[in-house]
């Protein structure tokens, strides 16, 4: 399996994996063109992905799903009740090959299995993602509220990760956001830590190989801050890398 995160943060989220001739793309927060620039750089043809998932309906994961679908003919896989609020925040345009599935069900793309993991996050029915070729399981696990129940277990369950690691507390507290923003970040339906995403992956099991660290804030972290949270709580133990805002990662194997 590999992965690509093309772009991670508030401006803008998408993720793309392949297993041998599946081909997936995890939300369309970047204009199209951008996307398929960045697949192209490694050889990779957006029109050949057989679907785009979506986590929920905030403007940095759904914006320019329209643009996907329409411009290069890739079925959507979202829920009834985030399509209806995707609609409702951003102007999607035609949109008619939409696939609806149920927060909690697991979809299935040829030899891939993706499972749809519920969580408390301030939308109305987000979701984070595991995907399952047989092999080897990948968590795209953004946007998840807080640490909640049965996160760690999905988290042991995997052999590679893209986990949120949104903010450093001082650098929130200090910041210029007003309170009511700081108390939504570090509120239960808000993101995680630098040093809860560390915990996770500090309690993951063997079985994990890498981590990415994802959606960044711009304003209350920082690439190094981030990792030398990590570090300080992983130590060597897990190869970390870090999805940038504005471009995209290397090809992230999943051995």
């Amino acid at each position: 399996m590999r992965v690509v995160a093309l772009q991670s943060g508030s401006n803008g989220n998408c993720v793309y994996v392949e297993s041998d001739d599946v081909r997936l793309l995890v939300d369309a927060g970047i204009p199209g063109y951008i996307a398929q620039q960045r697949l192209a750089a490694i050889g990779r043809d957006i029109k050949k992905v057989q679907a785009l998932l979506i986590s929920h309906e905030h403007a940095d994961h759904v914006r320019c799903m329209g643009v996907f679908h329409r411009k290069f003919s890739l079925p959507i896989h979202i829920t009834k009740n985030t399509l209806a609020a995707a609609r409702s925040r951003c102007d999607l345009g035609g949109v008619n090959n939409i696939q609806s599935f149920a927060a909690g069900a697991k979809l299935q793309f040829g030899h891939v299995t993706v499972e749809t993991v519920p969580t408390p996050h301030d939308a109305v029915e987000g979701v984070a993602f595991v995907i399952d070729d047989g092999r080897r399981r990948l968590g795209v696990l953004t946007d998840l509220g807080h640490v909640f129940s049965g996160l760690a277990d999905v988290v042991a369950s995997l052999d590679a990760v893209l986990i949120e690691s949104n903010y450093d507390p001082d650098m929130l507290a200090r910041g210029s956001y007003p309170e009511v923003l700081k108390a939504r970040i570090r509120g239960p339906a808000g993101h995680l830590a630098n040093i809860e995403a560390a915990e996770l992956l500090a309690n993951a099991g063997p079985r994990l190989k890498w981590a990415c660290l994802a959606h960044l804030s711009e304003r209350n972290n920082a690439p190094h801050i981030a990792l030398q949270t990590h570090r300080q709580v992983l130590a060597d133990r897990l190869p970390l890398h870090v999805a940038g805002r504005h471009e995209a990662t290397a090809v992230l194997e999943v051995d």
